[in-house]
């Protein structure tokens, strides 16, 4: 019974254990389905997040995908080209490059039928915009070139060479290494070497500054990166072997703005041009102008860009990241939680952007257009910029560098008067600066580029301003240069010369002057009337003064009176942009002193007749510093060292004089002045130097200018002497004597300088009379008049001053014995008895004051004239023809030669294309040279054959114009297939197509030529000597001969007499004794050939 039971409880146990199997399996089920309901909710959840989070994005996608396998099939284009880029147009500028990019890379693709993307933005193609932030935050500009640039550096296989006169490549570059442990040198340095090896071998940034043309050829294997594995590690072989990591890189920088590298060297590195642009310098200075006048629009642009380029780093960073996760998802996407958040989490961040940058974009455009206002401002800053840097050109010492621009731009807006208008302190801005500027450039120029820079910046301010068109300041420049008498409009009276005619001809292209041709045949009598007046630029013009402007009047005045031009400019400057810039500012030593810092040496530049010494060391005694000075030399470099080292620690003067004997201890200077933190407060560095090619420019550039040349003109020359004299020295003696004196003396040491200008006329010798003489006439004048007060004299003993004046102090430097006369004549003009009575007029105009007051001296001499008459010296009016001539040539070609040689902008030719024209014209007009056969034919049958002195003669000329004709020939020929590209413009060609485009004379025809002031009336010179030797080889000997149409006039005439000679032989005379004789025959004899 028990076991039924249990068998019962068995079977009923199975049945449990089956069903509780069953309800497991049930739970089981029922589990699985939840925990599946829940995977699929979560799965539709992360669905739904993954279509909302991707929502707006299938569009883009799919449009971004399209564009993807579009740019995939234009890769190998779009590479070539930015590779090209890349690789060959860093020397070049922005112009250039896009020329390039645009004609002939994109251009040789789609000739080769090789796919590539029509104006395919380089820089966007290479770099991410959020990079170009970064750049920009660390000090690179942001304009164009410098991004393209920026690029160039970081993305060139070969080591960059940065050709960066302003620095602004060097400081960017420091910056953005700096984290990277920097390391900076100079090829000049001792440590050179251990510098290289260390960066080498530990893989750090090395840049080495200031190079010149040239590297050392020690970094060849450097550049050429010669490495070599050995072992596990890389070496390099210098002259040893040197560990080489690979993250090092190697910079170098040039001060110089056109260096001329060799193909060798621009093969190993990537040479990139930094020199800045008008458009990025421009937006650096109204920065710098709205950080000072509404500095919280500037911080908040400068926080917007920072917030904008960190912004846009993190939508890179995230796309990235999602794009990596999507690549790298294994299994069900909608189960990779963590990719679903990251792809929200991109989303949102992306929306948050984009409202931020769409908030940043509408601050920036108010920031913007509030900062537009003061834009006139950084323009006028830019143009002065840019015409200082030109202006080096015309002088190597005229180097004035960004730094100390930008220096005095933020000075002259902080000294400006203030306004509560904008537009009344933006005037106020644009005025002050413009002549502070002005100022401190003018002061380290010699006097006869003042009047050059002073009209240069003129043009520049009214051309940008539009008032001035660029053609005719071409006008003005060029005048009738490459035209030729016989091909223009007859002139209609003999007494215009052709030169005059030609430049006429050229003005009456520009619309004012259309009818000016004509004028003259109408009013020849009164244009005459005008030609012959002294001052021609005050009367008015004929027909018309009363329709041009200043400007233009000027172009009439130097085109028929070019002796009155610098006058006439004078009077447009004054007029365009204020009298103050025509004025002589005598040099203020005082003021020099106060801009000086230890670390800022002054510069005197030296001249003939002028050398600062004595301002320097009398200064030095004002404010009773000592001054040590050493004259630079061979061997000189140890006592100027030594002579440093103590000042900088003493507080004490040191004056180099003459250094451009001693230019390689100048580059020692400068590393040191510019290595050196600590330098005693009153330590000051004082340099004279004579300008020289060679001449440190980071010396020039950290430094003071100034020259001491006597002024141009009388007023000039007393104001200067005034600036000299003091109260104290009026007072020195109380005698009405003294200061009558030391007026005249004054005076006639400005007499004496002025003359130098008319060249022999004014003296013989040119002798260099300068401050030293007047302070030693001065000096013996006091002493005399001190005693003869004391003695109670009734007056100065005229014998004793004038002796001393004329024999001792000025005398000493005279040699010619006309000199002395002309110098003892002044003496006893000047000082006599006469010279003391009160009221005294030297010469009309020129009255002493009667005064013991400095000031009343100084507003006197104010009130002279600001131009003077020939006869003030003594000399006839004509005198003036000859100096005022020179230099309007002089200030012409200063003017050509400093200005930027790219042209074609504006829709005119390109310099090129004007050049191809005048080389077709003049190929046409080029005479053939003379057939050597033919000419020895031509001259056996001339009477008395080929060995007759004046058929000599004759052979010699044809073969010396041979010569030129064929020069000429070649050079035109060449000159256009350089232009079309056939053949490499180079060495001589480059300087003809400059020459030829300024309607100048190429230098390689000159040497072997004759001299003459343009293009046209050389060429027409070329032509009239081909007619005169070939009339003379086939028609026979003339009955006249154009004596300056021979090479050699003095050969012709001994020719002559050796004929007249061998006539006479049987008489037997002597060679010696046949003489010329020559009369003037009147009227003239028309003699007929």
């Amino acid at each position: 019974e028990k076991a039924d039971a249990e068998a019962i409880m068995a079977g009923v146990q199975q049945k449990l254990d089956n069903m509780q199997a069953k309800f497991d399996t049930a739970m089981a089920e029922k589990r699985r389905l939840e925990d599946d309901a829940q995977a699929t909710q979560a799965r539709m959840d992360s669905a739904t997040a993954l279509i909302s989070a991707l929502a707006g994005e299938e569009v883009r996608w799919t449009e971004q995908s399209k564009q993807f396998d579009l740019q995939i099939q234009r890769l190998t284009g779009d590479c070539a080209l930015a590779s090209s880029f890349v690789s060959y147009l860093g020397p070049f500028n922005k112009e250039f490059r896009d020329l390039l990019t645009k004609r002939d890379f994109y251009g040789d693709c789609a000739a080769r039928g090789i796919p590539i993307t029509e104006n395919l933005d380089v820089t966007r193609f290479l770099v991410e915009e959020s990079e170009i932030g970064e750049w920009n935050l660390q000090g690179l500009p942001t304009d164009e070139l410098s991004i393209q640039n920026g690029i160039m550096v970081t993305r060139a296989t070969r080591y960059p060479v940065l050709v960066d006169p302003q620095g602004q490549g060097v400081s960017w570059i420091k910056n953005r290494e700096e984290k990277n442990a920097l390391r900076v040198t100079g090829l000049g340095e001792k440590m050179f070497r251990n510098h290289l090896e260390d960066a080498l071998s530990y893989g750090k940034p090395m840049l080495i500054e200031n190079i010149e043309e040239d590297l050392d050829p020690m970094l060849d294997p450097v550049l050429e990166k010669r490495v070599v594995k050995k072992g596990k590690n890389l070496v390099i072989m210098l002259d040893k072997e040197v560990d080489f990591a690979e993250s090092f890189t190697l910079f170098c920088t040039t001060r110089l703005p056109n260096p001329h590298y060799s193909p060798e060297m621009s093969a190993k590195v990537t040479v990139i041009d930094f020199t800045v642009t008008a458009v990025g310098l421009e937006d650096q200075l109204l920065g710098k102008l709205i950080l000072k006048e509404k500095h919280e629009l500037e911080e908040q642009r400068q926080a917007l860009v920072e917030e904008v380029t960190a912004y846009k780093k993190k939508i890179k960073q995230l796309e990235d990241d999602l794009l990596f996760r999507l690549a790298n998802s294994t299994g069900n996407l909608l189960d990779d939680v963590e990719l679903i958040d990251v792809l929200n989490n991109t989303k949102q961040t992306a929306q948050e952007v984009n409202e931020k940058l769409a908030t940043a974009a509408e601050t920036n455009v108010k920031i913007t257009e509030a900062c537009e206002e003061y834009r006139p401002v950084a323009h006028r800053a830019t143009l002065m910029y840019f015409l200082i840097a030109e202006f080096a050109t015309c002088d190597v010492m005229y180097q004035t560098s960004l730094r100390q621009f930008n220096a005095l731009y933020g000075q002259s807006i902080d000294d400006a008067e203030k306004a509560a208008m904008p537009a009344k302190r933006i005037k106020n801005i644009m005025e002050h600066m413009t002549y502070t500027i002005y100022l401190y450039i003018q002061r380290g120029l010699f006097e006869r580029h003042k009047l050059t820079f002073a009209l240069m910046l003129t043009n520049k301010i009214q051309v940008s301003a539009k008032a001035l068109s660029l053609d005719l300041v071409n006008v003005f420049l060029k005048g009738g240069g490459s035209l030729d008498i016989k091909s223009v409009k007859k002139k209609p009276a003999d007494w215009i010369p052709d030169k005059c005619w030609l430049d006429l001809v050229a003005l009456s292209n520009h619309p004012t002057f259309s009818d000016i041709l004509n004028s003259f045949q109408r009013n020849d009598a009164l244009w005459r009337q005008w030609y012959d007046l002294e001052a021609p630029e005050q009367a008015p013009v004929p027909d018309f003064e009363d329709q041009m402007t200043h400007f233009e009047k000027m172009c009439v005045v130097k085109s028929l009176r070019e002796d009155r031009t610098m006058v006439a400019a004078q009077t447009y400057i004054a007029h365009a942009i204020g009298d103050r810039f025509t004025e002589s500012i005598p040099l203020n030593m005082e003021q020099t002193w106060r801009e000086t810092t230890p670390w800022t040496p002054v510069i005197c530049l030296l001249s003939a007749g002028a050398d600062p010494t004595k301002l320097v060391e009398e200064l030095a005694k004002r404010k009773k510093i000592k001054m040590n000075g050493v004259s630079m030399g061979q061997g000189q470099e140890i006592i100027a060292r030594k002579l440093i080292s103590a000042a900088t620690q003493d507080g004490t003067w040191v004056l180099l004089q003459n250094t451009h004997l001693g230019l390689g201890y100048l580059t020692e200077v400068e590393s040191f002045l510019t290595k050196t933190k600590n330098l005693h407060e009153d330590f000051r560095l004082w340099i004279t130097a004579e300008p020289h090619p060679q001449f440190t420019i980071g010396l020039l550039q950290m430094s003071i200018k100034i020259t001491n040349e006597a002024p141009v003109g009388m007023r000039a020359g007393l104001r200067n002497s005034y600036n000299w004299v003091s109260q104290d020295m009026l007072d020195a003696v109380p005698l009405f004597e003294w200061r009558q004196m030391l007026f005249v003396m004054c005076y006639m040491h400005s007499i004496v300088q002025e003359r130098r200008k008319f060249g022999p006329i004014g003296w013989n010798v040119p002798y260099e009379f300068n401050q030293s003489d007047l302070s030693a006439c001065v000096q013996f004048l006091q002493n005399h008049l001190t005693e003869m007060d004391a003695k109670k004299l009734a007056s100065p003993t005229w014998p004793t001053v004038t002796y001393m004046i004329s024999q001792i102090q000025y005398g000493g430097r005279i040699t010619d014995g006309f000199d002395e006369l002309l110098m003892d004549t002044y003496a006893g003009k000047y000082f006599n008895a006469n010279a003391l009575s009160k009221g005294l007029e030297i010469y009309p105009g020129y009255v002493v004051p009667d005064t013991a007051d400095i000031g009343e001296f100084r507003a006197a001499i104010e009130k002279l004239p600001a131009l003077e008459s020939p006869e003030i010296f003594g000399l006839h009016p004509n005198a003036d023809l000859t100096f005022r001539t020179l230099a309007v040539a002089d200030l012409v070609e200063t003017v050509i030669g400093t200005m930027p040689k790219s042209g074609g902008a504006g829709g005119g030719s390109s310099p090129e294309e004007i050049v191809d024209k005048i080389c077709e014209d003049l190929l046409s007009k080029v005479p053939n040279a003379f057939v050597v056969e033919l000419v020895k034919e031509a001259l056996r049958k001339l009477p008395g054959g080929p060995t007759q002195p004046l058929t000599v003669h004759l052979r010699q000329e044809i073969d010396r114009l041979n010569i030129i004709i064929n020069l000429t020939r070649t050079t035109l020929v060449n000159l256009r297939l350089a232009i079309a590209g056939t053949i490499a413009l180079a060495g001589d060609l480059v300087e003809a197509l400059d020459k030829l485009f300024n309607a100048s004379i190429p230098t390689a025809w000159l040497r072997w030529s004759w001299e003459s002031a343009t293009i046209g009336s050389w060429f027409q010179g070329l032509l009239q000597r081909h007619d005169q030797l070939d009339k003379w080889l086939t028609k026979g000997r003339p009955k006249a001969f154009w004596l300056t149409g021979f090479f050699n006039p003095q050969g012709f005439l001994t020719a002559m007499k050796q004929e007249v000679n061998r006539a006479h032989a049987k008489e037997r005379w002597a060679l010696d004794d046949v003489v010329m004789d020559s009369w003037v025959t009147s009227p003239p004899l028309e003699l007929n050939q």
